[in-house]
């Protein structure tokens, strides 16, 4: 790579959106193709923009709200303005979440080191719990309202335990945790074949309003974490391959924003 065209974050967010010619393109693949752990960042952030743009592009396609069109018609000057002004804002937050650098899933000022002890914890949890047979949680799924109100009350946040029906899994549980800053909570499900992952969940301080998305492995355990306000997670499964992970990560995170 010359030295007049070095690789920016610039370029790499136009290579994960697909708006670099062909050229630019291949310098860009040769790149990564050197630098593995990047390449498998670029490709985790282009998967979870396909994701998100599947959600998010239909918006941008309806008509205009009738009540917003008869406020425009009314005449009123400042109408006007707040209708056009709130469109845009509407396109320019669909536009970011429907792009690599994502609010919710970029790289962002969150503490990296912080956020990745939270991911090692909950591989550990992972690996200590998913084990077990007769004990993998401290209260079941047939006290769901229960445990999520119980869980909330300690963590001093309101928690959730995600429906994930849609791939194949089913809660077993959870249970309250030590955590490094104080209770955590940990929600444990499964397939039919008995495969396991569990949600990992813990306050924040209030000054972590930025997401990041990032993978992790301890051992044999595969780990998605991220922060989302007042809250950090960490999906983790020892039975669930890289992409399997990813899409019920997705699928939680989507569940799981405000």
């Amino acid at each position: 790579m010359s030295d007049e065209l070095p690789i920016t974050d610039a370029d790499l967010q136009a290579y994960a959106d697909g708006r670099l010619g062909e050229a630019r393109k291949s310098e860009i693949e040769s790149w990564l193709a050197t630098r593995p752990e990047e390449a498998e960042r670029i490709a985790t952030y282009r998967q979870l923009g396909d994701d998100l743009r599947s959600i998010y592009d239909p918006l941008l396609a309806e008509a205009v709200p009738a009540r917003l069109q008869r406020a425009v018609r009314g005449g009123a000057r400042w109408r006007q303005i707040g209708v056009v002004a709130a469109w845009l804002i509407i396109g320019a937050a669909l536009g970011t979440l429907a792009g690599w650098q994502l609010h919710a899933l970029r790289p962002g000022p969150v503490p990296v080191a912080d956020a990745t002890v939270m991911a090692r914890r909950a591989a550990i949890a992972h690996a200590t719990y998913s084990p077990e047979v007769r004990h993998p949680v401290e209260v079941g799924a047939d006290q769901e309202q229960h445990l999520v109100a119980w869980l909330s009350k300690r963590l001093g946040v309101k928690v959730q335990a995600p429906k994930l029906e849609a791939a194949g899994m089913s809660l077993v549980g959870g249970r309250l945790l030590p955590g490094d800053r104080g209770p955590v909570a940990q929600f444990m499900y499964q397939t039919q074949s008995g495969r396991r992952l569990t949600l990992y969940v813990r306050a924040e301080d209030a000054h972590n309003r930025e997401t990041a998305f990032r993978y992790a492995r301890e051992n044999n355990v595969g780990v998605f974490y991220w922060i989302d306000r007042d809250c950090g997670y960490a999906l983790a499964s020892a039975d669930l391959d890289k992409e399997e992970l990813l899409r019920v990560a997705t699928m939680v995170y989507k569940q799981l924003e405000p």
